[in-house]
């Protein structure tokens, strides 16, 4: 069944999760609107579910024989009198798989929103890292590769919150979830023929604690500059920076729009008792002057009474020059072992990993608790890495260009 290009009649959400369930499966895309905001605002999910005899085995990475059209249809969230406890428990429900793409974002929105767990997460950009092609490969240029579909982009950078939606941006969002499915079908095919179907699922089941909520009272760590700051003045940047979050989250505005990251640390550095004082701080503009002199003098007079906040000794795992050759010898075979078993390097290692590692080996630490030591990734490379660091492991180069791994 097509896609309605209205949103004027409720989408009936008890019929859509029976017919998911039903199949095993569903496919969700979600369209936000996150500028002006503290956080996204949902505007619009579009959901596919199999259409007659497209239930098949989804999760075998078999593909789908389907005898009838899917149906896709697309939910207001903003509509005020919206239920969406059915489609809702659906995707909280372990045994229906959820096919998304680049679904991090999606995952938080609905959790938050709908408040509701996402289970069964199949992530066709994760997948695609899988099976040979970019980790981070768009929608678009994933569809025109492995189905050889082109999908217009005319209505991407739209007002979604704006009712009603035009008919560009409801086909816009239908071609969007429209073909998840059968992407997803694609790729665990080739997945399942590669050996790496369960690497790909284990990945993805990472994006079911994705969230977009924020502890106002860690958001000091995030301020540029805040090491430099004395543990009394960063006791006061705490409190600056957790009155912020809760003032853009009341509001529902950017942190960035209460106060600014640099005058605010500027602020946590003087310790202004009185509100004149903030006068004399650079940065800060007349109408928050205005507005929010007294909230920022009492923000700063509960940071000096808090305890203070030493600073941490810890060493940058990439801080010590002599890690760098190791570090760049552990991306050889890193980059080197993802080729061979066709994945993208993204998803193995980032240079951090290899350098927490590196560091970890140099001083005799423990392993550290870095991805590529755990679960798949160990099998793949993590152990050998481990040795290549140990010197059990060398690496050469062979005469047609390859690198050659060997046991020493």
């Amino acid at each position: 069944m097509a896609a309605r290009l209205s949103l004027d009649a409720r989408v009936d959400l008890g019929g859509l999760a029976e017919a998911a369930r039903a199949a095993g499966r569903l496919g969700v895309d979600t369209e936000f609107m996150s500028e002006g905001r503290y956080r996204a605002l949902l505007c619009l999910v579009g959901v596919v579910v199999p259409g007659p005899g497209g239930s098949g085995e989804p999760r075998s990475g078999a593909l789908v024989d389907r005898d009838g059209e899917d149906r896709v249809e697309l939910v207001d969230p903003l509509d005020a009198g919206l239920d969406p406890t059915p489609l809702a428990e659906v995707l909280a429900d372990p045994g229906v798989e959820v096919v998304l793409h680049a679904g991090r974002q999606d995952v938080a929105l609905l959790r938050r929103v709908w408040r509701t767990k996402v289970r069964g997460v199949f992530d066709t950009q994760v997948a695609a890292g899988f099976a040979g092609f970019g980790a981070q490969t768009g929608y678009g240029s994933l569809l025109n590769d492995v189905l050889g579909l082109r999908l217009a982009k005319s209505a991407s950078f739209t007002r979604w919150d704006d009712r009603p939606l035009s008919p560009e941006q409801l086909a816009y969002a239908r071609d969007d979830v429209a073909h998840l499915l059968h992407l997803a079908d694609a790729l665990q095919e080739r997945l399942q023929s590669s050996g790496r179907l369960q690497w790909a699922r284990e990945e993805c089941r990472r994006l079911e604690e994705a969230t977009d909520e924020r502890d106002p009272w860690l958001a000091w760590q995030r301020l540029p500059r805040i090491a430099q700051l004395n543990p009394r003045a960063r006791a006061v940047a705490r409190e600056l920076a957790a009155w912020r979050e809760q003032t853009a989250a009341a509001e529902d505005r950017p942190v960035s729009s209460v106060l600014g990251d640099a005058p605010l640390v500027e602020v946590a550095k003087r310790r202004p008792e009185a509100p004149s004082a903030l006068e004399r701080i650079r940065g800060l503009q007349p109408s928050t002057l205005r507005r929010r002199a007294d909230a920022i003098v009492a923000a700063v007079a509960r940071g000096q009474v808090a305890d203070p906040l030493p600073a941490e000794v810890v060493e940058r795992p990439d801080s010590n020059p002599a890690d760098v050759p190791a570090i760049a010898l552990s991306e050889a075979l890193v980059r080197a072992r993802a080729l061979d078993a066709g994945l993208a390097y993204e998803l193995v290692a980032a240079r951090n990993d290899l350098a927490q590692v590196v560091a970890s080996v140099r001083r005799g630490a423990p392993e550290p608790p870095v991805r590529t030591l755990k679960g798949w990734r160990r099998d793949l490379v993590g152990g050998e890495l481990l040795e290549l660091l140990a010197g059990r492991r060398s690496l050469a180069v062979d005469p047609d260009g390859r690198l050659q791994i060997t046991r020493r």
